[in-house]
């Protein structure tokens, strides 16, 4: 997401090397969505996973419609004949015979979940995609999803500062088999140090409309974090890696399938973070670190805000 728009300015040459970095250190899923820069997210991936076809898995999403013309434009689009529109428009874009794994971005309130699964699966049927995702879901959802269609995986943020998602939808997606995919699962950069307060950064990152990033919220939530510093030092590892490598740990807690999907633009930080696989948590490091999540400061909402669906 971060290559194409919403934190900041890009550096298209680096992202490009940074996505060839990951397949050679091991990294073979790769994640987008059409609402991305409007489609161009998808248009820089595609190449690469042209070249990469036998090693590189896509996954990508529909349901938040975007107006290049508007950048405040947003709204939630599950109906049948808009989900026909937007895969052939990103498989045009990726310029792949199938995607990996297609994810419903948002649900709309008003189009049944049963209904729109039900429409997905038809692509699934035609060879168009390979597996089926929801994103932001509840339990329900999920369950009534999974009745239609099996459910490949769910992505909902989970990290050290955003936990909500233990309370309802893990244990569902652990009885049905179904993978989770955390993302910001380093607290959009907050947890690996890569800002102080959201008002530091730049006018056009949406970061600084997040509340537990700014003013007091954000004092109170860096001091929450002397343990997962303590442990990094310890470890001799970096903040960043030890708070990936809880996530990581996740699948064991909750006996599912744990893949998290951190918005990496830097080879450097793509190096830091592959690295936090191999880092193991003691369950005393692991009590020290849960211990955080329920005293964080402020919504992980970023005050985005979306429309229902409506014709344009």
């Amino acid at each position: 997401m971060g290559m194409s728009e919403f934190y900041g300015p890009s550096d298209t040459a680096e992202s490009l090397r940074t996505l060839d970095l990951a397949l050679e250190r091991g990294v073979t899923l790769f994640d987008t969505a059409d609402a991305y820069g409007s489609g161009h997210n998808e248009e820089l991936l595609g190449p690469f996973l042209r070249a990469n076809r036998e090693r590189a898995l896509v996954s990508t999403k529909f349901g938040l419609v975007r107006r290049p013309d508007d950048p405040a434009y947003r709204r939630i689009d599950n109906s049948p004949r808009y989900l026909r529109q937007a895969v052939e428009a990103s498989l045009r874009r990726l310029g792949v015979p199938a995607i990996d794994l297609y994810i419903a971005h948002r649900l709309d309130p008003g189009t049944p979940v049963e209904e729109t699964v039900g429409a997905m699966a038809a692509l699934v049927a035609e060879g168009k995609v390979g597996h089926l995702g929801l994103s932001e879901v509840t339990g329900a959802q999920l369950r009534a999803a999974h009745r239609v269609h099996p459910i490949a995986a769910v992505q909902s943020e989970w990290s050290l500062f955003s936990r909500e998602v233990e309370g309802d939808v893990v244990p569902v997606a652990a009885e049905l088999g179904v993978a989770l995919m955390p993302y910001s699962p380093l607290g959009r950069g907050f947890l690996a140090g890569a800002f102080s307060d959201a008002r530091t950064l730049s006018e056009d990152d949406f970061r600084r409309r997040a509340e537990r990033f700014t003013g007091a919220n954000a004092r109170r939530n860096a001091e929450l974090l002397a343990p997962l510093h303590a442990i990094a030092a310890a470890r001799g590892a970096t903040p960043a890696q030890v708070a990936l490598a809880w996530v990581h740990h996740r699948d064991r807690v909750h006996g599912l399938p744990v893949v998290p999907i951190p918005g990496t633009r830097s080879r450097a930080r793509l190096t830091e973070n592959v690295a936090a696989v191999a880092l193991s948590l003691s369950a005393a490091d692991l009590a020290a670190l849960d211990a955080i999540g329920p005293q964080v400061a402020g919504s992980r909402a970023i005050g985005l805000a979306f429309r229902p669906t409506a014709d344009d």
